[in-house]
């Protein structure tokens, strides 16, 4: 399989409560899949590079759950949980997200991932916010720079066969 640079596509337009998310991937989406719902996978690649991972439970299945951790090398901590709301192996995961230092700020997230010719996958995320304003500040906090940052640790996992 030869290794291509992927972008990640990352879109909020202006006004509306949503930010729609496109990347691919060279693994097949039951790869991406299994690396997005497998607690020990999810925490080796999801988020800046400078945070370490601490899954506290993670139920990748309808009616499941999840909470884990991020910590900074100063010792800073950030915590994140949800609700997994459908999960349909290996195309389609609806979950919640909520970032506990803001309590109350829940988004709720559909990724739909997709065969592609060549063993690749593609997964696009429609994030749904409850306002523009909790839109805007998710963007503020950094999320781009992380989500791109964790998808390039994730090529990495795929590229060497860890998953």
């Amino acid at each position: 399989m030869t290794t291509t640079t992927n972008t990640t596509d990352i879109r909020a337009d202006a006004g509306s409560p949503y930010i729609d998310i496109v990347r691919e991937f060279d693994a097949p989406r039951e790869r991406v899949f299994r690396a997005h719902c497998d607690p020990e996978l999810f925490a080796q690649w999801i988020g800046p590079d400078r945070l370490e991972t601490v899954i506290e439970h993670m139920e990748a299945r309808t009616g499941g759950s999840y909470r884990f951790v991020q910590r900074d090398p100063s010792g800073g901590e950030y915590a994140f949980r949800g609700s997994f709301h459908e999960v349909v192996e290996p195309s389609r995961v609806v979950m919640t997200f909520e970032f506990e230092g803001a309590p109350g700020h829940v988004e709720m997230d559909t990724s739909t991932f997709t065969d592609l010719p060549g063993g690749r996958c593609r997964l696009e995320i429609h994030s749904t916010y409850e306002s523009v304003e909790d839109r805007d500040a998710m963007l503020a906090a950094g999320m781009e720079g992380g989500v791109t940052e964790g998808y390039a640790k994730l090529d990495a996992l795929l590229a060497d066969g860890a998953l």
